[in-house]
């Protein structure tokens, strides 16, 4: 199954429906790691460290990292929905494509 982390930015809300769905998601504050400023390298890093994808709705900087940072488990860098459960779904029949789960 896909281990997940939800950055700094990302809605707890998701989290708890993907939680329901059967992730493994931790959250940065549960990680000790919010309202620190940590830059997206150190994220990306930790998320490595910990074998989980990054969820975030940090595009354009996690973007980045992808092109740079090959070997990572995953980013999921989402568009906002207020609709958290809809985004969990979301969320879950794209790593399902991916053949994750």
């Amino acid at each position: 199954m896909t281990r997940l982390y939800g950055n700094e930015n990302f809605d707890l809300q998701v989290i708890g429906h993907l939680r329901k769905l059967g992730y493994d998601a931790l959250t940065a504050h549960e990680a000790g790691k919010a309202n620190q400023r940590i830059p997206d390298e150190q994220v990306l890093e930790f998320a490595i460290s910990e074998n989980r994808a990054v969820l975030t709705f940090n595009r354009k900087g996690f973007f980045r990292l992808h092109k740079t940072t090959p070997s990572h488990l995953g980013i999921i860098a989402c568009t906002y929905d207020a609709d958290y459960e809809r985004l969990a779904r979301r969320i879950h029949a794209e790593i399902e494509k991916q053949g994750g789960r």
